[in-house]
């Protein structure tokens, strides 16, 4: 029993002893059109990877929706393997499905008619699935906007 105690006591104090593990940030930095038709689009949206931590990032795949404007415009996924090193960074590509015509009437429905749009929001979230650690997922949320001029 005193085993057991001196196991648990041993393993609480490793895992308090570990630094908190924070949330990689996602930006988009680039899109690019691959294949489009009248109902759907094909994308290839480059990803900046930012990893605020000090041990590296190992990652499997990313699972992520975009949403323009509030509404949502591509999903996709991507099973390229990468690390995102200690206090670095790197970008990917992400292929995504997209339904343009769908979310242009939605931001068209929702737009000042008498003031043109400057900028457009934008939402990123998904998950990085890693290859190791105790931590298997991370769920991301981020938002930005990219200019119209």
């Amino acid at each position: 029993m005193r085993w057991i105690v001196a196991m648990t006591v041993a393993l609480l104090s490793a895992c308090a002893s570990q630094p908190k593990f924070e949330q990689p940030n996602l930006s988009v930095v680039g899109m690019e059109m691959l294949e489009s038709s009248l109902f759907a689009q094909r994308l290839k949206v480059r990803v900046r990877v930012q990893n605020p931590n000090e041990r590296e990032l190992p990652v499997k795949g990313v699972s992520a929706k975009l949403e323009l404007a509030g509404e949502e415009f591509a999903t996709g996924v991507s099973a390229q393997s990468f690390v995102v090193p200690p206090l670095g960074e790197a970008e990917f590509d992400l292929m995504v499905d997209a339904s343009m015509a769908r979310a242009i009437i939605g931001i068209v429905g929702k737009s000042n008619k008498d003031q043109p749009r400057e900028s457009l929001d934008y939402r990123l979230s998904g998950k990085v699935s890693l290859s190791s650690g105790f931590v298997r997922s991370i769920p991301f949320d981020e938002s930005g906007s990219f200019e119209l001029k």
